[in-house]
């Protein structure tokens, strides 16, 4: 029996089977995909552009053919002629299905923008950058001293700054002799100097006497958001902020999706590379324009990132860490050129990339250990970046080990019903009354909670959209306080947990948390979201207690949550889903984005990069693929909060009520899960 095709979209991970011939921004709006259009489909207004894959795609089991879509038509052709379409971009009022087919939708043709949240945290940061500003003063060319202007500009500026091997980049040797005869034989250097063993080089030039300012970027590359920080080099000051989705997304949500597609389909690495890069100078082009300045002024560039995203960021295949014993192409820091890596900035400006640590720990952790420093720490600090692959520190002043997990891009809101990227109108916080079970919330772009006057007005222009990460994990906790939830993750139908928002849904129950009623789209949590969420949260918690295995202890004195999403939840919520080992609450503290924080230290402080250099050789690297007990606390972990940890700190906080919800239609579907988590 033949099936409608399957359309998948992208970062939403929303997905559904359509008839053959039914337009992509038809599909869009029947599962509430974030797609704008203002024309009513006569593709003239071009919000609705979307951009298809093709290949093969095992994370979503589907394989794309190149005539997945309808051909282009005479609309389509008509709009690229008159403002032009970007390349593979096609027009989701146009385009239609005509086979299995993965759609992403570009930031630009969402109508509720992605919030980024990886905001520049304050710090200190002794200011000692890679890049310096020299003003010299250069003798004129005189016939009876037949030197090159060139070597006359060397000499003033080596006796200025005692460098003797100091180089000029070789692109600046044109402009030379025109820079110098307009500033009347005056001229300021942009010199960098970044290891000491390292030749200095002069990356850029002015006429006469500049002050600057001059400026560096400071990126962490996730696999799920990028997001930059500019900074002046001679203040420290971060003078601008962006932010935006990794447009390798529509390859696979998480990490070994990519890694698989570029081994099924040819050139997937080289279309991946490709695509992150655009993505990194689209970043660039909006945080310039809007803190207005030039690109040409940004001349150091400082990045983090996992494993994977390093390698396909550096155009390396990736094929090596999807495999034992994961095998990095380099782990050294690498000093290069921006233009070596396809960014369109000055062609003086250099990149830095932190070292990694491992083969599932990156650049990334390096940046948390930078910011975090639990290797100077008197207490025993257990680090966790929560993101898509979580990369976990645990230390102290007697040393440091390190490793990552695979949590999956649950707590980002993917693979959740009604799951979306931060954006307005997405609910980021919830409460539920433990009596009457009824949930009041708070979403993304309004102070007020929904039980509160004047919030239907305050979430007019948005609307209620989905839950967010943060979002689905404090509804879930929530429901786990009022006994909704299990502590084997099994929902309540309606008799046993005593409120109506608990409803049947196939074989599990599910909650109501938005009803339509109430002027907006229902939006529930499903039994296969607390699932979701149970897997992510036990990959989690098995990374950090199998460091605390090799340390020899069982319990931690310090818990620091970093990452846009660790920024965003409450120790209270994560204890009582057992998300992390038991701590007292008041010693799990926030770090927003460690790993980008440590991207801005190395920028702004050249000898922070000898530093993590040094760190990285000394920490001991888990790989948690082949220790035998990260499976072991890997189903102890799948209860909420687990099966082995009592969590003592989580009594006289909250109390977790003993229901059990066994006997019901979540029976055999139980078993099931827990056989499979066994194996």
């Amino acid at each position: 029996m033949s099936r409608d095709p399957l359309v998948i979209f992208t970062p939403s991970g929303k997905r559904g089977r359509f008839s053959i011939g039914t337009p992509i921004l038809t599909a869009a709006r029947q599962l509430g995909v974030d797609l704008d259009s203002v024309c009513g489909g006569r593709g003239i207004c071009s919000k609705c552009q979307i951009t298809p894959s093709f290949g093969e795609f095992p994370k979503h089991g589907v394989t794309v053919n190149q005539t997945a879509l309808s051909n282009w038509n005479s609309v389509e052709e008509r709009f690229d002629q008159k403002r032009g379409l970007t390349g593979g971009r096609r027009l989701g009022c146009q385009a239609k299905v005509q086979g299995d087919v993965v759609i992403d939708v570009p930031p630009e043709s969402q109508v509720h923008k992605q919030v980024v949240r990886k905001r520049a945290e304050a710090r200190d940061i002794m200011l000692n950058p890679t890049v310096y500003l020299k003003y010299v003063e250069v003798e004129q060319p005189d016939m009876h001293k037949p030197m090159g202007d060139l070597e006359r500009f060397l000499m003033a500026v080596r006796e200025a700054t005692g460098h003797e091997g100091l180089e000029l980049d070789t692109h600046l040797l044109r402009p030379l002799q025109k820079i110098l005869r307009k500033g009347k034989w005056t001229i300021t250097a942009a010199i960098h100097q970044g290891r000491d063993a390292r030749t200095p080089s002069i990356v850029s030039l002015w006429p006469g006497y500049f002050d600057g300012p001059i400026f560096g970027l400071a990126v962490d590359l996730g696999s799920t958001t990028i997001a930059g920080h500019l900074c002046n080099l001679s203040t420290g000051e971060v003078i601008g902020s962006a932010g935006l989705m990794n447009p390798q997304i529509r390859f696979g949500e998480d990490l070994m999706s990519r890694v698989s597609y570029g081994m099924l389909n040819t050139g997937g690495d080289i279309e991946m590379t490709n695509a992150v890069r655009d993505g990194l100078n689209q970043l660039v082009q909006d945080i310039a324009q809007e803190a207005g300045v030039e690109t040409s002024q940004i001349l150091d560039m400082v990045f983090v990132m996992n494993p994977v995203m390093h390698h396909l960021f550096l155009g390396i295949d990736p094929y090596e860490l999807g495999q034992a014993p994961f095998a990095l192409a380099t782990s050294d820091s690498l000093d290069l050129t921006a233009t070596e890596i396809g960014l369109a900035v000055a062609p003086g400006t250099r990149a830095y990339i932190l070292p990694c640590i491992a083969g599932h720990v990156g650049a990334d952790a390096a940046g948390v250990a930078l910011s975090e420093a639990p290797d100077k720490s008197d207490d025993l600090t257990l680090v966790v970046d929560v993101g898509t692959n979580a990369e976990i520190l645990l230390g102290d002043r007697g040393g440091v080990l390190a490793c990552s997990s695979p949590t999956g891009p649950a707590f980002e809101g993917a693979q959740i019903s009604a799951g979306q990227r931060a954006a307005p109108g997405a609910i980021e916080h919830v409460e539920i009354n433990s009596t009457t079970k009824e949930p009041r919330f708070r979403v993304i772009g309004s102070d007020l909670w929904s039980d509160e006057v004047g919030f239907d007005t305050a979430v007019a222009s948005t609307g209620i959209t989905g839950i967010c990460g943060s979002g689905i994990i404090e509804v879930i906790a929530e429901m786990r306080i009022a006994g909704i939830v299990d502590a084997s993750g099994l929902i309540g139908s309606a008799e046993r947990t005593g409120t109506n928002r608990c409803f049947a849904e196939g074989r599990t129950y599910s909650y109501r948390l938005v009803n339509s009623s109430e002027g907006q789209s229902e939006i529930s949590v499903t039994n296969a979201d607390v699932r979701a969420i149970q897997m992510a949260k036990a990959a989690l918690y098995a990374g950090a207690r199998l460091l605390m295995d090799k340390r020899g202890v069982d319990q931690v004195d310090r818990v620091v949550l970093a990452g846009a999403f660790g920024a965003h939840i409450s120790a209270k919520h994560a204890m009582v889903l057992g998300m992390i080992p038991d701590c007292p609450l008041d010693r799990v503290t926030s770090a927003g984005n460690a790993a980008g924080t440590g991207a801005r230290i190395a920028l702004l402080n050249r000898n922070s990069r000898d530093n993590i250099e040094k760190l990285v050789r000394k920490i001991e690297k888990v790989e948690t693929a082949i220790e035998p007990r990260f499976q072991e606390h890997f189903v102890n972990a799948s209860g909420l909060p687990n099966s082995s940890d009592p969590f003592s700190t989580l009594r006289g906080v909250v109390n977790l009520p003993e229901v059990r919800f066994h006997g019901g239609k979540g029976d055999k579907t139980e078993g099931r899960r827990r056989r499979r988590a066994a194996r």
